[in-house]
């Protein structure tokens, strides 16, 4: 664990060299104006800002196929050498042109660093912490902002402050990214089973996890290989692991992280106490609007609503993953298990409510097929053990007759509904307990060539013995058409739109002139600064209040989650672009106006940073699967490059045409959309592999297809 936030903080200092770019070209630019006589030229201003963000754009195109190819870590590299190379040229500059060329370096630099640290932090970080982690990267870009700011503030008191100073010190940081990239950072382990090269991977991963035993991770590494297979959702009873738990047919043993640590898990057939209750949220008061796949993920986070409690009503749309399930096949009574006579007996017993189960809450909540039936025939001497595999996720195996590979692999987790769930945990069972948990189940064919197994420790010869992939992990653009990657790539380019043109950057790139535009230079006249240097020490003190907002973000990126986050900050963005447009059409005086500005301009950033800055990274390193996750993420870059760059370059003339005003109330309607589109679309992913969040965008979005089909 400890290797892996040593490697994250590392690699987070890509993001550092950004943020302090960002922040320096902020204060030069005011410079460079002055030295070529731009002030009458607002294109060319905006161009020597926007250089480097076309040079992010266009690195980006290739950085997804090319870290796919070469790896995460040799790209990783490149950057920190771009990053020093453009420092030196900046520092020589004698041209606008020069500056130009230098610039575009200095995007490739940052566009390596800011497209593929996310998914760098994401494949080597545990699922428990993998959001804190990748908070990193926002928390060191703001560090980077703060030393670049009060390094150029520091300059703005000289009575001829050198821009070419301020931007050629870009080359010494970077030397250390480079030394760290170099001799620090491992390669990722996921783009290590990508290529078939296991050792290295299980080598990597032992270090990360400060760990030997690594198998189940590994086997969920290369699970997540595997796209485009049919995957159904069954819901299993998790019991200690006695002798007469033992001798029941289709049991599949799951064993723990410590030594003899073992527990049952056994098929639930018909309707269960989780899927009724969990129905009382969604089946009874649907959301048409709601996006399946942000219930689907929501039933692995919320508890059942608690009888009259603000919980319940805010989030009452979120049921079990098994609505969906028993939805689809409520007007399917064929499905009922016909091997036992007895359903409504047993339900009415096992429901514990006797006759008063609604008709609608009687359907099936387990999909059965031919494989299915088969596995219940067998015995528990053909069940194969199960591993750990973080964040209470359990990696299980069973026996598959008619399969190709004779294997069924089976993410387990348990519900956050079940009473049993109220009372402790799939590893507080202990061996001597009757203490039964529900749990949910993705049950899909193995990518893994098992045979005969009964502990994790065989799951490592079997790992072994994995031939590499047939095309090394390479993606096709073919790929992109699986319903779950689609339905991905709707949720990270509609984010990373919404986050662009929110109009977080352009703020940030032009705060020390919109500050001053605001009258902030009158807050500080007193001490004799001039205005340049008043907005330059406002904004470097309005970017070191962000870093405890963004301590903040990192912990509760994996408590409260992603999705709370953004819904929770995005109504504050909203309220303080309200402020601005307020503060710019009322005159409220010289003073008050600063005063207004200013407090709503730092009120934005450190909201901003909470939330709307680092999720969309996060999110976007998450929910792609390994095969594509190189391409997925450029895509996804690119669109926020482009937004970037619209927004950089168009921010100067936004300002002499509509004003300050125009401008934030135009942020504030985009705030506003993008409320709503997390709110419908984007899924809660704390706490879950990656492979497991791939899992469930592609089930939800093959059940989203198979609705429409069916209302067409």
């Amino acid at each position: 664990m400890k290797g892996a936030v040593l490697v994250a903080i590392a690699a987070a200092v890509g993001n550092l060299l950004q943020g302090w770019d960002n922040a320096t070209i902020a204060g030069a630019v005011i410079y460079v104006k002055r030295e070529f006589n731009l002030e009458t030229q607002p294109t060319i201003e905006g161009l020597i800002v926007a250089m480097s963000l076309i040079g992010a754009t266009v690195i980006t195109t290739f950085s997804g196929p090319a870290s796919d190819s070469f790896g995460r870590r040799p790209m990783l590299i490149l950057s920190s050498i771009l990053y020093f190379l453009s420092g030196l040229v900046m520092l020589w500059a004698p041209t606008v042109e020069i500056l130009l060329l230098a610039r575009l370096l200095d995007g490739f630099g940052i566009g390596l660093a800011v497209t593929l640290v996310p998914v760098y932090i994401s494949e080597t970080a545990p699922s428990e912490i993998r959001g804190s982690l990748n908070t990193l990267p926002q928390f060191t870009g703001s560090i980077g902002m703060f030393l670049s700011y009060c390094m150029v503030f520091g300059m703005s008191l000289m009575d001829s402050p050198s821009w070419r100073l301020m931007l050629g010190i870009l080359s010494i940081p970077s030397i250390a990214y480079f030394v760290l990239a170099l001799f620090f950072l491992p390669e990722s382990p996921r783009w290590l089973v990508s290529k078939g090269r296991m050792k290295e991977a299980k080598e990597v991963l032992q270090m990360l996890r400060g760990t030997e035993d690594v198998s189940g991770e590994m086997a969920l590494l290369v699970e997540g290989l595997g796209m485009g297979g049919e995957t159904s959702i069954e819901q299993y009873e998790i019991s200690a692991d006695n002798e007469e738990n033992a001798i029941e047919k289709d049991r599949i043993r799951l064993y723990g992280a410590e030594e003899g640590k073992s527990w049952m898990a056994k098929p639930v057939r018909g309707p269960s106490t989780i899927g009724i209750a969990s129905r009382q949220g969604s089946v009874l008061n649907p959301n048409p609007l709601m996006d399946p796949v942000v219930t689907l993920f929501g039933s692995v986070h919320e508890k059942l609503p608690e009888s009259g409690s603000m919980r319940s009503m805010l989030f009452s749309n979120f049921g079990s993953m098994f609505n969906m399930v028993a939805d689809q096949q409520s007007n399917k009574p064929e499905l009922w298990d016909e091997e036992n006579p007895n359903n409504d007996n047993a339900d009415n017993k096992s429901e514990g409510s006797g006759g008063d189960q609604d008709e609608s809450n009687r359907t099936p909540l387990l999909i059965h097929d031919e494989a299915g039936n088969a596995d219940r025939e067998s015995n528990a001497s053909e069940q194969i053990g199960g591993i750990g595999i973080g964040s209470g996720w359990q990696l299980a195996y069973r026996k598959d007759k008619k399969g190709l590979h004779g294997v069924k692999r089976i993410y387990l987790h348990q519900e956050p509904g079940s009473p049993a769930s109220r009372r402790g945990s799939i590893i507080s069972l202990a061996g001597g307990e009757n203490e039964t948990i529900q749990a949910a189940a993705l049950v899909s064919r193995s990518v893994l060539l098992l045979d005969d197994v009964t502990d994790h420790n065989a799951i490592g010869k079997a790992l072994e013995k994995q031939p590499p992939p047939a095309d090394k992990g390479s993606a096709s653009w073919r790929d992109l058409l699986e319903p779950g990657v689609k339905h991905a790539l709707i949720v990270g380019v509609g984010i990373q739109i919404l986050q662009q043109f929110s109009g977080i950057n352009g703020v940030l790139y032009y705060t020390p002139q919109i500050l001053q535009q605001a009258g902030v230079g009158i807050l500080l006249s007193n001490l004799g600064m001039s205005s340049e240097s008043s907005s330059l020490l406002i904004s470097g003190i309005t970017t070191l209040l962000m870093l405890p907002s963004i301590g903040f973000a990192m912990r509760l990126m994996d408590i409260a989650g992603r999705r709370w986050l953004l819904l929770s900050t995005i109504p504050v963005l909203l309220a303080t672009l309200v402020l601005l447009v307020l503060g710019n059409v009322i005159n409220l005086g010289s003073m008050a106006h600063a005063v207004v500005s200013t407090i709503s301009v730092i009120v934005y950033f450190c909201c901003f940073v909470m939330g709307f800055g680092p999720v969309p990274n996060i999110l976007c390193a998450e929910i792609f699967p390994t095969r594509v996750r190189g391409i997925c993420i450029a895509i996804c870059a690119l669109t926020f490059w482009i937004g970037d760059i619209t927004v950089t370059y168009s921010l100067p003339v936004m300002l002499n045409s509509i004003g300050l005003a125009g401008v934030f109330g135009i942020y504030a309607a985009v705030c506003t959309l993008a409320w709503f589109f997390v709110f419908f679309k984007v899924p809660e992913t704390k706490g879950m592999p990656l492979e497991v969040i791939t899992e469930f965008f592609a089930v939800g979005a093959k059940q989203m297809e198979q609705q429409e089909n069916n209302n067409n």
